[in-house]
């Protein structure tokens, strides 16, 4: 079995570990416990490992957090992947730094990135792995913030829940949405 795992982000030195990166950062971190590497290919950075009988194609989209749809659908279609083995991780300022959420489906909770995926899908029945990087920022000043570095503060924390991330993104593909979740969510940082 085959699961895409599209970790968002933008493209470029100016934004490598920013807020908005995270996705880019966990798929990373998950290619590198692996033994993966990735490499450029159709709308963006790809990578694949197996474990445990199953296929885990990392996909870093090169198109922009905005336009991530396309990426997505090109790589689901190309690889014969269905949405049900799909998961998506972004970055949200509604939860706390560090703090992990994967739900299996819903809206984009105004994330540009998700909200193209959708559009683009025609659906939004998709699992997503939410990344908290907090809201620590005065009216008018969000995409500032999202494309902000972390604070030393934060670096530590977000360090950790990477990891986190990371067995999320297994658990994801060896137990289900549901499983994870029941096991993740309840976790504070």
């Amino acid at each position: 079995m085959k699961y895409l795992i599209s970790g968002l982000g933008n493209i470029g030195p100016e934004y490598a570990d920013t807020r908005h990166n995270i996705g880019f950062m966990v798929a990373d971190q998950l290619a590198a416990r692996h033994k993966a590497v990735f490499a450029p290919a159709r709308y963006g950075d790809l990578a694949s490992f197996r474990l445990k009988g199953r296929i885990f194609c990392l996909l870093k989209p090169s198109t922009y957090m905005n336009r991530s749809g396309r990426p997505v659908l090109y790589w689901l279609n190309k690889e014969k992947i269905p949405l049900e083995n799909m998961l998506v991780i972004a970055d949200d300022v509604a939860l706390p730094a560090g703090l992990l959420r994967m739900r299996a489906k819903g809206g984009p909770g105004g994330h540009n990135g998700l909200s193209d995926i959708i559009d683009i899908l025609g659906t939004d029945q998709f699992a997503r792995l939410r990344f908290g990087i907090g809201s620590d920022y005065p009216t008018g000043f969000q995409s500032q913030y999202v494309l902000g570095k972390w604070t030393e503060q934060e670096k530590e924390i977000v360090r950790l829940q990477i990891d986190v991330a990371c067995e999320m993104v297994v658990s994801f593909a060896l137990q289900g949405v549901e499983r994870t979740m029941n096991l993740y969510n309840r976790r504070s940082v």
